[in-house]
Formats: C-alpha cells, structure tokens, sequence
C-alpha cells in the first residue's frame, strides 16, 4: 500500500511524543513493503531541535506552508491507499479537506492525544486540528486511548462511525538493554517532558521521596521544565534527551517512574510510549495506577504501582533479584505485544479490513 500521513513531526522528538511513535511505526511499515511519506510543516522550533533528516526508505515532506505544498500532497493522496491526519497537525484542517474531498484513499484520522481532545469538547474549547464537521467524513478514527468511553464520545461528540485503539508502542532496536553510564547513574529516574497537569503526580510520586532519601539519587531528563520547579539537592536534570541517548538513560537507573498525564489517567487505557521504552530497555518500572493498565502489564509482576510517597519509598526495599525479576517479565511482554511491528501490523490490519475497526473492539477492553 502506499500511506501517506499529514502529522505533527516525525524529523524532531524534542518536547512531544509523536516522532519516536511514528519513527518506529514508518520503518517496521517500510520493512513490510509499503510505501510511505510523511508530511511535516518545517516549524522553528522543531527545526532547530531536528534529530532526523530523512525517512528510511520513505519520503518525509518538510513545507514551509500549506499553499507551497498543496498541488503536491494533492497527487500523493489521490494516488494513496490510506491518508491519515493526525492529532496536533499544524495544517490538520486543510489536510483533512484534502483527504476528504478524493475518494480513492480511505480516509484515517488517528489522534494521539485523546484525551486532550475530549478534553478541550467537555470544556466547549475549540480543537484546533479539528473541523466543524468533527470526524463524520473518516473512514476510521484510530485512537491513542482505547476503553468505552472513547467510543461513546467521539461517536456522540464528533461523529465518528468506525473506532479503534491503536495504543503506543517501542521500537526494539532504538529501545534496548545497554550498558549503564555513570552520568546517568539514579536510584531513580523520571524521562518526560514537563506537563503541568501531570506535576502534582510527579511531585507525590518523585519530588517527595526525593526529599525524604536525601541518601539517594534521583534524575529527570525531558523538556521544558520551568525555573520554579521544587529542585532539591539529589535530584539531578538532563535537559533533552534524543532518542539515541534513553536506552543508556534507563539502563543506568535502578528503577525508573512512569508518570501519566491526569487527563489521559482519568480515561484509563492510555499506556504512553515511554512506559513501553522503559520496559523495553530492562529497566524495572514504577507506575502510577489507571483504569485498563492490567491489560498492559501485570500489576507487581512486571510493573510495580504506586499511589504515593510511601509506595514509591516501599519499593526501594525490594531488593535487585525482585527488582531485576519484574523487569524482565516486563521486557519479555513488550517485546511480544508492545512492539513497533506488533502496532504496526494492527495498523496495516485496520487499513485493509477498516470494519474491522469499531466500538465492539474499544468496549470488550473494559
């Protein structure tokens, strides 16, 4: 098939989640034999930070503005098998009109960030990369979060008629057991880029035993961080890390800490790509607790959760053969459901067979 995709970047992993998703999704699709461009708006900000330059056997599209590139895309999707829109598209409204207006390609809008989305209708904000005719006109809706109420919503509220869950994943050979690196060295460590919405966790669950193991060493790496955040003498911070740099990131911790942003924790089934990433390195893993996340993970077999300070305390009492035992039952269950080639097969699935695709799939997760 030939896939052609309008998205927020896949050339710059600074500050989102989308690109290392994508990145691992395009090339297992490569590998598969299908043909595959990627559409970015050459943003400042993502270009200054930019970390790949050229889609492996692909084709990525960076435009400085919709109009330079429209007549282009255009011939792309008339002659593509899929299109696909996604989430946080800078130009998701006119790719959208675009997709929409042909009839060759089947038409996908995948959002990875839904609970973001249903977020902003509940609060009756507008959606940017979201038009007024809402999702009527996709073939399929592919949604980042699975469980019953994304389907109940985005049917009610914005119209889709086909729904499935299409949830993070690792790409296995970005993501691996490496040696461990002294500059990274942490009992433990958080990656993520500084979400307010999620501080409050992040606080409960790291900041504050932190504080209370003066004795211990604690890392955060990720963008963003503000100068107000509570910093205290053990935590240490690396700014922005690309890629090629988390396996040694998580490899060098003793444990590392999974933090969920809180509209995504209230929807449940919202596994992020960098609980996946970790798991996948061998690193053993700390969790806040959501709805669905048994579905992912065995609790305290391969993940251990934790509600507050005292949980995340609690746990560095278990000593490293417990420790290295849940990791890799962790690692074990990536590798086999969480993979870059497992979702990337669901996708191709989803493309050939979209029926396939619908709320029965979303409510039997629940």
């Amino acid at each position: 098939m030939k896939i052609v995709i309008f998205g927020l970047t896949i050339s710059s992993s600074w500050g989102n989640g989308h690109a290392t998703l994508w990145r691992g999704l395009c090339k297992t699709l490569v590998r598969m034999g299908h043909d595959v461009v990627f559409y970015e708006h050459d943003v400042p900000y993502y270009a200054g930070t930019r970390d790949v330059f050229e889609l492996a056997g692909g084709r990525l599209e960076l435009y400085p503005a919709w109009d330079a590139i429209r007549s282009h895309a255009s011939a792309d999707v008339n002659e593509a098998d899929a299109a696909i829109v996604t989430s946080y598209c800078p130009d998701g409204l006119a790719a959208t009109e675009l997709v929409t207006e042909q009839a060759r390609a089947l038409r996908i809008f995948y959002d990875l960030d839904t609970p973001v989305t249903l977020a902003k209708l509940r609060a009756g904000e507008a959606v940017p990369y979201i038009g007024p005719r809402g999702l009527q006109d996709f073939d399929l809706v592919l949604s980042f979060t699975g469980g019953p109420r994304v389907f109940e919503e985005f049917q009610r509220r914005l119209g889709a008629r086909r729904i499935a869950a299409l949830y993070g994943h690792v790409d296995p050979e970005v993501h691996r057991p490496v040696a461990p690196q002294p500059h990274y060295r942490a009992d433990l460590s958080y990656l993520g880029t500084y979400s307010e919405d999620r501080q409050r966790a992040l606080e409960a669950l790291f900041v504050d035993p932190a504080r209370r193991r003066q004795d211990l060493r604690f890392l955060i790496g990720g963008a963003q961080y503000p100068q107000d955040f509570p910093w205290s003498k053990n935590i240490y911070f690396v700014r922005h890390l690309p890629p090629s740099e988390h396996a040694a990131f998580f490899a060098s911790s003793r444990m590392t800490l999974n933090v969920t942003r809180h509209a995504m924790a209230e929807m449940g089934w919202c596994p992020s790509g960098r609980l996946f990433e970790a798991a996948a390195c061998g690193v053993p893993l700390l969790s806040d607790a959501w709805d669905g996340i048994g579905d992912f993970f065995e609790p305290f077999e391969e993940i251990i959760l934790v509600r507050d300070e005292h949980d995340t305390l609690a746990a560095f009492e278990n000593d490293d053969v417990t420790l290295q035992r849940v990791a890799r039952r962790a690692r074990e269950r990536t590798l086999d459901q969480h993979s870059s080639a497992r979702r990337a097969a669901d996708l191709v699935q989803f493309l050939e067979r979209p029926e396939r695709g619908c709320a029965r799939q979303l409510v039997e997760e629940a």
